[in-house]
């Protein structure tokens, strides 16, 4: 006769909390609260004296902070031991890239009055203004190819050396952001992401250039 199993054995192993289904559905909730407010501070009128300009540049901050986000994921999974986590990388990256995509099409909206020419001759007037559109040219191929149809399409490790451009990307964000801080002299909150690119550059410089065993 067949001793009974202890309750213990029977019992199904936990799964990791990051498996949880409610995970992927509460960090889309979380990206998209920043966009919820200031939607809702633009019609309540909360934006202070110039609406349109405190949008753009939200808008604008939103981006590059997700795009840090983004890149402190695998540097995250290897410190936590957390392989888990690289579920979630895709997840930022796109919302960075649509809070790119928002800033880009408040500028040209409200700042530019969708005229290309004074969109053009504000390029070429203002270095920030080109710097931040090369920032979203590196960005826009980077989101089109995020999806495992493409990445199969391409092949694994052409996917990854063009998914290095989030790297230059990066610095022209700090730099986008640093130069158009720098005309009002507020240049604290930049020189904190600039340190924070730099870290994680750093560190991804550091992993690569170690001898593989």
């Amino acid at each position: 006769m067949s001793r009974p199993i202890p309750a213990q054995a029977r019992a199904k192993p936990r799964a990791h909390p990051l498996l949880h289904p409610a995970v992927r559905p509460t960090l889309h909730l979380l990206c998209a609260l920043p966009l919820a407010w200031l939607i809702s501070a633009l019609f309540t009128q909360q934006l202070g004296a110039n609406p349109a300009e405190a949008l753009i540049r939200s808008l604008g901050d939103w981006a590059l902070r997700g795009l840090l986000l983004t890149l402190s994921i695998t540097p995250a999974r290897v410190l936590l031991g957390q392989p888990l986590l690289l579920r979630y990388r895709r997840l930022f990256g796109l919302w960075s890239f649509a809070y790119a995509l928002l800033h880009l099409l408040a500028y040209a909206v409200f700042d530019q009055g969708l005229l290309l020419g004074e969109i053009l001759r504000d390029i070429a007037k203002r270095p920030f203004i080109l710097v931040g559109m090369l920032t979203f040219a590196l960005l826009l191929p980077l989101a089109a190819t995020s999806f495992q149809a493409a990445q199969r399409w391409l092949g694994g490790r052409r996917w990854q050396r063009l998914h290095q451009l989030v790297y230059p990307a990066l610095l022209l964000a700090c730099l986008h952001f640093w130069w158009m801080r720098e005309a009002k002299n507020r240049l604290a909150e930049p020189a904190v992401y600039a340190l924070i690119a730099l870290l994680l550059l750093g560190w991804r410089f550091s992993r690569s250039s170690r001898p593989r065993p």
